[in-house]
């Protein structure tokens, strides 16, 4: 054991090395922020408050209630945004060494602007400023069913929006990225046609018939089952006059259902069935089968005023193959 004396010393050393760490960290660490201080000793709680605001910014600490929505991810975005403006345009690509999915797209994109953008510029460049879609155009989700290719559309041809299951939530659902692309279309672009168009084997519509008929438990729920719910009324009417067939024909059936049955769901928008009924605007249904290849299409006529009867019918149907 050592002596007192050593001991003391030990102890002395120790406190001193702790207390020349500690400064080190104090010096290093930046100053409080305004809101971290203290306010001035006042008495009165009015004057306190004036003499506070009027010395420091910002004038009061953020509450959490204020970055809700803010997540630990979308807070990192600004550094990312500094490297893509940083980026100099003759950069040298770095890889890995390893397969590089994006090898086909540059050499796409590259004979896409040699090809077509500058033997066309004139009308990119008009397209630059201003676009006037003839159709707005929502279809799924699915890579099979690339509506620019199997319509050839070119830019500036069509707005458009792809989901699953290329359906048309009821107004009353609320925004969505969908209703969003609607608004913007028909409002402020002023598109005078809208086309929905659906597809064979569809993913979405099949997981819209394995539905169970009773109520499911909540544990069994998942982001596509509430959002293929939307279709449960075309589901319905294809239970009734195909429920006998076979699965596939019922998925087939309810496919171009609820192609119908979105193109009835435009109609609840106000906006979308005040320029219909002013015959500025045409809600067109569409169906492509990539089966055999090919493309059945026909127009919605809308009737508000037709007393007794169906409000509504189809007209100019027609198959493309």
């Amino acid at each position: 054991m050592l002596p007192w004396s050593l001991r003391s010393a030990a102890r002395r050393l120790a406190a001193a090395t702790r207390a020349a760490a500690s400064a080190a960290v104090a010096a290093r660490s930046p100053a409080p922020a305004p809101w971290q201080e203290r306010p001035p000793a006042v008495e009165d709680r009015e004057e306190r408050a004036a003499v506070w605001e009027d010395d420091h910014w910002p004038r009061r600490r953020p509450r959490r209630s204020d970055f809700s929505c803010t997540t630990k991810a979308s807070t990192d975005h600004s550094g990312l945004t500094r490297q893509l403006l940083d980026f100099q345009h003759d950069t040298v690509d770095e890889t890995d060494g390893g397969y590089d999915p994006f090898s086909q797209l540059k050499e796409r994109f590259t004979d896409f602007k040699q090809r077509n953008y500058v033997e066309n510029f004139t009308n990119y460049q008009k397209l630059a400023e201003q676009q006037t879609p003839e159709f707005m155009v929502v279809a799924c989700a699915d890579s099979r069913v690339c509506p620019t290719s199997i319509l050839g559309l070119q830019p500036g041809d069509a707005f458009t929006v792809r989901n699953v299951a290329n359906l048309v939530p009821p107004y009353e659902h609320g925004a969505s990225e969908t209703t969003a692309a609607l608004e913007f279309a028909v409002n402020s672009l002023q598109v005078p046609n809208v086309l929905v168009v659906g597809h064979s084997r569809c993913g979405g519509i099949q997981a819209l018939m394995s539905m169970k008929s009773k109520k499911d438990d909540r544990s069994s729920r998942t982001f596509i089952r509430d959002w293929v719910s939307l279709g449960k009324s075309a589901r319905l009417s294809t239970e009734a006059a195909a429920g006998n067939l076979s699965f596939e024909s019922q998925c087939r059936h309810c496919e171009k259902e609820s192609i119908n049955s979105s193109l009835l769901n435009l109609l609840t928008y106000p906006w979308i069935e005040e320029r219909v009924k002013e015959g500025n605007l045409n809600l067109h249904g569409g169906y492509y089968n990539f089966i055999d290849c090919t493309f059945e299409k026909w127009t919605l006529v809308y009737r508000p005023g037709l007393e007794g009867g169906s409000k509504y019918a189809i007209k100019n149907r027609s198959t493309w193959s």
